[in-house]
């Protein structure tokens, strides 16, 4: 008990001084762009462990509810002139509605056969963004103006689109968190220990299923729709099979069923993705070994390489392996 209370003691800290050091970020040198696109991406993992986490839902066809969110709010705020709010709101109704679809369809399966529904669903929206007119095929749907806020506060600066965007995360983390904690959440855990024993004390496990899934499309929703505001575009990558297989990876590498994981992970992956190249650049400069500088080319060998010796070595991910420590010590 007394390992227990020192994990739930230090939580509270480590999430409010992580909440100081990102509103403290672009004064310390940090670029905001890259930030909160670090953010959107630790909602998205965020929203993904709901599911699997803590569901024990496979879902191999998120990409879809990030990636279609992402073409709607870019869309109408882009074509229609919608207020970025708007266009936010409506990216996450669409991941709402597909995931409610998109779980309808799979929850009537278990497993792999789940997982594979919902990658096959996924890929039929990838080839439907491909030829529709209004996603730009390969070239995407760029030049997505940031626009004003509630008509009145405008984004177009770094700075104030910066705080918007950590307060709409902020505040998603805070709606996972109470749902993860509430009766609700309990019983999803309940599901993903022991199903059978579930459906014996008489709870509707597909009803909840599908619920966990709709919410956790909604949120990678609205994750998907503030990635298209701060960045200006949306492109086929948004939807295709391989940001599903990030989305797991972030989740594994920082620690499945944790709340600071997914955060973690997606940090370690997307500082990858974009500072790997830089890396290599000066580790060819220092060395004069020019082979460095291919580094930024494989990014997915070094990734794949960091994940398998996270299996390896970390096997509950790092935050997992972290607060498994600290209730070991007394």
């Amino acid at each position: 008990m007394k390992s227990q209370t020192l994990v739930q003691r230090i939580a509270p800290l480590g999430y409010g001084l992580l909440l100081l050091g990102l509103v403290a970020a672009p004064f310390l040198g940090a670029y905001p762009v890259f930030v909160m696109k670090l953010m959107c991406f630790a909602l998205f993992a965020s929203a993904f462990n709901l599911l699997l986490g803590y569901t024990g839902l496979l879902s191999f066809g998120h990409a879809a509810f990030l990636g279609g969110a992402a073409y709607v709010a870019g869309y109408t705020v882009k074509a229609w002139g919608f207020t970025p709010e708007i266009g936010m709101l409506l990216g996450t109704l669409v991941g709402a509605l597909l995931g409610l679809v998109f779980g309808w369809l799979a929850i009537r399966r278990q497993g792999i056969y789940f997982s594979m529904i919902t990658l096959a669903l996924a890929q039929m929206l990838f080839f439907g963004a491909l030829q529709a007119p209004f996603t730009g095929g390969e070239d995407g749907l760029q030049g997505v103006p940031r626009g004003k806020l509630f008509g009145v506060i405008d984004l177009s600066s770094d700075l104030v689109m910066y705080y918007v965007a950590l307060a709409v995360v902020a505040l998603a983390f805070l709606l996972i968190v109470r749902t993860i904690h509430s009766p609700f959440g309990q019983v999803l855990k309940a599901i993903k220990e022991n199903e059978p024993r579930a459906i014996s004390l008489g709870y509707d496990v597909n009803r909840f299923k599908l619920l966990a899934f709709v919410i956790s499309a909604a949120l990678t929703g609205l994750a998907g729709s503030l990635k298209t505001v701060v960045l200006g575009f949306a492109t086929l990558s948004d939807v295709h099979w391989t940001t599903s297989g990030h989305v797991i990876l972030m989740t594994l590498m920082g620690g499945l069923g944790t709340l600071s994981g997914p955060i973690v992970g997606s940090a370690v992956v997307v500082a990858l993705e974009n500072k790997i190249g830089d890396f290599g650049s000066f580790l060819a400069r220092t060395t004069g070994l020019d082979w460095f500088s291919t580094l930024g080319e494989s990014v997915t060998i070094v990734t794949g390489l960091i994940f398998v010796l996270c299996v390896l070595l970390f096997r509950k991910g790092i935050m997992g392996e972290l607060i498994a420590w600290l209730q070991r010590r007394k």
